[in-house]
């Protein structure tokens, strides 16, 4: 097989205007996200391995859950209890590739949850040797004024203290050789002005990333961070975009195009991997080609 164009690698035409409540079924997209259920193919990268992802029935969580197990690794998933049928749809997924599917419906806002959920994965999936923390939530504003406050908290609540919150208790867990890959975005670095909170917190995880590695490197365990650009997902039709930018969404990349949550998996799975055993504290862009400084 030659290489592809990467600019009509996927779907390049208009999406369609659709809109659901928060937090999303990916199932009832039109069309819905390829997140490698059929399209990704492993190479028993991560024979062994136990791994934990947050938003994992959905879009990036769901494509980085699914390249896990198609690489060799066990996998517990947490998301909400009204996204059962994405979950469900993941374990089968993953169980159809003989690896083991835990499921953790869950809160992450609340702080003793993420704690359990850390817990159960442990201990349900024998071992953990790698969290990846994908679950986040935006919703977009026209201008500063129409913010309030209860934005901005419920934006930090899911996005940034539950990572300080599992990765605290993974540390209990965690043995020299495991890694933690945090999941930041492009509005980290270029933030659009109606995501004042979203960018906000994706920019606390670049901070978190690099201060979580700088500790933990001396123990022996790595973490990362993926910046997505704009990815063809749930969290874009449930109030993260306008209607009036569904249409064209990502066009403005220079690769012309939105990407597909599959598009994200490799990069989830080298940051999991042996093969990324000098690579720490480090921020990859998976953007179509926007900057990130």
């Amino acid at each position: 097989m030659s290489a592809q164009d990467p600019r009509n690698k996927f779907k390049t035409d208009n999406y369609e205007k659709q809109e659901q409540e928060v937090p999303g079924i990916q199932a009832k997209m039109s069309p819905q996200p390829d997140c490698g259920e059929d399209s990704y193919h492993g190479h028993h990268r991560l024979d062994g391995f136990k791994i934990l992802v947050t938003g994992g029935d959905s879009a990036i969580g769901r494509a980085a859950a699914i390249a896990y197990a198609k690489e060799g690794a066990d996998v517990a998933i947490n998301y909400l209890p009204s996204e059962q049928q994405d979950a469900d749809d993941v374990k089968q997924v993953i169980e159809s590739v003989g690896q083991k599917a835990i499921l953790i419906p869950g809160d992450i806002r609340d702080e003793q949850f993420n704690y359990d959920m850390v817990q159960e994965a442990y201990q349900q999936l024998g071992g953990l040797d790698n969290i990846t923390l994908v679950a986040g939530h935006q919703l977009y504003q026209n201008e500063l004024s129409e913010f309030k406050t209860q934005d901005f908290t419920e934006t930090f609540e899911t996005n940034v203290y539950p990572v300080f919150w599992t990765v605290q208790k993974a540390l209990e867990y965690l043995q020299p050789g495991g890694s933690i890959t945090t999941t930041s975005s492009v509005q980290g670095y270029n933030p659009n002005p109606i995501l004042h909170d979203y960018a906000a917190t994706k920019a606390a995880i670049i901070s978190l990333t690099k201060s979580f590695s700088a500790e933990f490197g001396p123990k022996g365990i790595r973490v990362n961070c993926i910046a997505p650009g704009p990815f063809w997902s749930p969290l874009q039709i449930v109030g993260g975009q306008p209607q009036s930018a569904i249409p064209t969404f990502g066009q403005n990349t220079p690769l012309g195009r939105a990407g597909q949550p599959v598009e994200c998996a490799g990069t989830y799975v080298l940051l999991a991997s042996d093969d990324a055993s000098y690579i720490t504290g480090q921020v990859y862009g998976v953007t179509g080609g926007t900057q990130i400084d």
